[in-house]
């Protein structure tokens, strides 16, 4: 698929789209032109059909993102005007993978800091190499950091890490993120892909229509803002038990076979 930036690759096989951050000399920082790049690919991704399960990675071995390019804060982020609108940027990018119908991990070796931490907490799934390195160094840099972030992290972590991984700035080791909750999986680098691939092929198994009513409801759930949207919740498993993919899943279990899903 064409898109703005030769820093992003997009590409698809075997049911997944694959999301690389590819900017490697600076550790794939990411870039206006990447942040604007993002949510075309992720409308691809959620518009093809044989795309199960998405994975966010980033080219090499030594960075996931290593945050934003701070080389180009000098004429994006010089003004009040500026700001905001690169953080919109951002925000558009961050939020349509936060939303995202089909299920997301994010694949980490290497540095995973600033806001390639908010890229990763925007990912259903993490799973890292053993040396990975976790870390949002706003503190060391005099950044701000709002409310909708940080909010995302507190739910995953809780307010005692996340004020720990603040008023530090330091970097966690990849168990230490494990500990806190902040990745689901850690494993030996050469067995990191392998690892992230079989988990997506068990994914894409499975029937999409419920693995999107469980995204959803899950978000109804840790939105704290805003009542829950119990009607919608039920239309959204009454969908599942009215679905051809309900009919194939009673057959296949019936008949002793694998079921054939199609998100119908």
């Amino acid at each position: 698929m064409e898109h703005s930036t030769d820093k992003i690759i997009a590409k698809k096989e075997d049911h997944i789209g694959w999301l690389i951050f590819n900017n490697p000399k600076r550790r794939n920082a990411v870039s206006l032109e990447m942040w604007q790049a993002i949510p075309a690919v992720l409308d691809d991704f959620e518009a093809d059909p044989d795309v199960r399960v998405v994975v966010l990675t980033g080219m090499g071995e030594k960075a996931f993102v290593a945050g934003a390019d701070i080389s180009e804060f000098e004429k994006s982020r010089d003004s009040a005007e500026n700001v905001a609108s690169y953080n919109q940027q951002a925000g558009l990018a961050n939020q349509r993978l936060n939303e995202l119908k089909k299920p997301t991990i994010a694949m980490i070796r290497g540095v995973c800091v600033g806001g390639g931490v908010g890229i990763a907490i925007n990912c259903d799934l993490r799973f890292a190499s053993e040396g990975a390195r976790f870390g949002i160094p706003a503190a060391k840099l005099g950044l701000g950091y709002g409310h909708s972030g940080l909010k995302q992290l507190v739910d995953l972590v809780g307010p005692a890490f996340v004020k720990e991984i603040f008023f530090t700035a330091r970097l966690f080791s990849a168990n230490e993120a494990q500990a806190m909750g902040l990745e689901n999986r850690v494993l030996p680098n050469e067995m990191l892909e392998e690892s992230v691939r079989e988990y997506c092929q068990a994914i894409a198994q499975n029937a999409p229509l419920t693995i999107n009513a469980v995204k959803k409801i899950i978000a109804q759930i840790i939105d704290h803002d805003q009542p829950t949207d119990f009607d919608t919740c039920e239309r959204l498993v009454q969908e599942c038990f009215d679905s051809e993919d309900y009919i194939e899943g009673r057959r296949a279990f019936m008949e002793k076979r694998k079921p054939h899903f199609k998100g119908k």
